[in-house]
Parts: C-alpha cells; sequence; structure tokens
C-alpha cells in the first residue's frame, strides 16, 4: 500500500483498485451508449442512456472532469427519461481547440441535445457541476427556447476579476507516467480532498487518463492550454438575463461555493426555484454523497417542472 495523503486519496491503494460497493456495481451496470457528435471541428464524447422520445436531461460535468462523472448517478434517472452526458472539448475522450470559450461551450451543450435526441418531448433540463453552470447560464439567456430549466450543482459564475483560476496550468507538456498505477497514484481534486468513497475516485481516475500509442505512456485526459484562452467570468453578465427557472444545490461543506455565493446567485437569477444543500458534501457533491444528491436532483427537477 502507499502513503495516505488526502490530496492523492488513491496513493494509499498503490495503483490497485479498491473494491466497489454493490451500491456502485448496481449504478455502472446501467451501461451508456457510447459516441460522439461533431461541434465547430472538434468530436463531443457523449454518452447516452434510456429511449429517445421521453423527457430529457443533460448532465455537464466540471473543469478537468469527463462525462464518466455522472455516470453512477443518471441510471437512477433513465427509466423514465432520455437521459446523456458529455464531455467537453479539451477533456474526457472528446477533441481539443486551438483556443476555447464559454460561448463555444454552450455551443457544445446545444449540439449534445441535438445528438442525443434530447428535445423530442419537449425543451430538456440541464444538470451543470462546478464549471458546467457556466455554460448553461450563457445558453439560458441566449437560447432559452431550447432549454427547459437547470440545476446547477456547487457552481457559481467568477465575476470579471476572477476571469481566471488561481491555479491556471502554463500550457507546458503535462507530465506522463511508465503505467497506469502511477498515474492514477497521483490522481487529486481541484479543490483537494480526500474521499470517503475511493472506489468512486479509482473509478473517475481511470477514466481521466489515456495511454499514448506509440510511447505507451500515460497522461492525463485534460488540454492543458484551455484556461490560456477560456474567461471563465464570461457568462457573469448574463445571470440576470437567464430566461429559464433554475435551482442551486451546494455541498454543505464546499470549499469553492459558499452560502454567501449561492445567496448572491439565488438573488441575481430571474426565476430560482430552489435553494439546497446536501449535507456532509464538498464541493465533488457526487462522489461525496452521490445516493442523497440523487435524491436532491429528484426533489429539484420536480420543482422545475411545476408550472
Amino acid at each position: 500500500m502507499g502513503e495516505a495523503r488526502a490530496d492523492y486519496p488513491l496513493a494509499r491503494y498503490g495503483g490497485s483498485s479498491p473494491p466497489r460497493s454493490p451500491w456502485l456495481e448496481s449504478a455502472l451496470a446501467n451501461v451508456p451508449e457510447r459516441g460522439s457528435f461533431d461541434c465547430v471541428g472538434a468530436g463531443i464524447e457523449l454518452l447516452t442512456w434510456g429511449k429517445r422520445g421521453l423527457p430529457g436531461l443533460l448532465f455537464l460535468h466540471g473543469n478537468g472532469g469527463h462525462a464518466d462523472w455522472w455516470s453512477f448517478i443518471v441510471p437512477h434517472f433513465a427509466r423514465d427519461r432520455r437521459c446523456a452526458a458529455i464531455s467537453w472539448s479539451g477533456m474526457g475522450r472528446s477533441g481539443w481547440r486551438e483556443a476555447y470559450s464559454v460561448e463555444r461551450y454552450a455551443d457544445e451543450l446545444l449540439g449534445a441535445i441535438a445528438a442525443a435526441g434530447l428535445a423530442e418531448a419537449g425543451a430538456p433540463l440541464v444538470i451543470a457541476h462546478s464549471f458546467g453552470g457556466i455554460p448553461l447560464i450563457h445558453a439560458a439567456a441566449h437560447h432559452a427556447d431550447r432549454i427547459g430549466g437547470g440545476v446547477l450543482v456547487d457552481s457559481f459564475v467568477p465575476p470579471p476579476e476572477r476571469k481566471t483560476p488561481g491555479w491556471v496550468v502554463s500550457g507546458r507538456p503535462p507530465p506522463r507516467y511508465a503505467s497506469e498505477a502511477e498515474i492514477v497514484m497521483r490522481y487529486r481534486f481541484a479543490p483537494p480532498q480526500d474521499s470517503d468513497h475511493p472506489d468512486i475516485v479509482d473509478f473517475l481516475a481511470r477514466r481521466s487518463v489515456r495511454q499514448d500509442p506509440a510511447s505507451g505512456e500515460w497522461a492525463w485526459c485534460f488540454d492543458p492550454r484551455m484556461w490560456a484562452t477560456v474567461d471563465r467570468s464570461a457568462a457573469d453578465r448574463f445571470v440576470e438575463q437567464a430566461r429559464v427557472p433554475l435551482g442551486l444545490i451546494r455541498g454543505e461543506d464546499s470549499a469553492l461555493v459558499s452560502r454567501d455565493h449561492l445567496a448572491a446567485m439565488a438573488t441575481r437569477l430571474p426565476d430560482c426555484r430552489f435553494v439546497t444543500e446536501v449535507a456532509g458534501a464538498r464541493h465533488h457533491v457526487m462522489v461525496d454523497q452521490p445516493q442523497a444528491l440523487v435524491t436532491a436532483l429528484a426533489a429539484g427537477i420536480a420543482e422545475l417542472e411545476k408550472h
């Protein structure tokens, strides 16, 4: 076993996978259909569950993540809904771009709705974690006719003075590792945290890496140049223009989204339907309290669909 460190939650397992809980095994048994669609020259990874023609749900991950961050949450909704999750360009198994922008990410959101057939029963709802809430706000202001509403999960839109995160990657070539075990042991969250669900962390980590077929080395599935071009504050001026009903969910112990952030966002939104905290959860709510998040999302969706 390796060293136990909160900032490297898998180090203690020495590259091996911890045992999976029955809950996670059951959720992951509902395997998505995997595909992709083109959005302005980049292939966007697309995961889908459920039958076409049912009410649509689109799930958006946070910065540095990928579509599979939702793979153990979405199955709880897929029996009665057509569901999809994407990996943003520059992340997961999606293509990389020369330049990134909130506007282009909003295009990817809308492209996913079309590619997955989420609007066949009416405009779908969008569930967005962390960074994913920023393109959602942009789309809610500019394309309200194509979105029925949304939920921001531990997400807020930074003001212009915080357009670039303090930990911005320099753009230099990312490190490479000799084996999958070595790179998985280096997996960590931002903000850093440990987890009581190492099986979930291991699942996410192994889908966050890829092997170079030429060299055999392993690297992260994330474009380090992304923050050199994207302005994450670009949607701040559109919060008051969001023309769809929205709800807010916060991890009770989040180090990123404070209660003040949540209150300010709720005040600014024209139609904020609910504000909910998930007890015992930090920023990565689906990792800390996955079952409680499912419950909170189900209640929030019901609120959004009230007339």
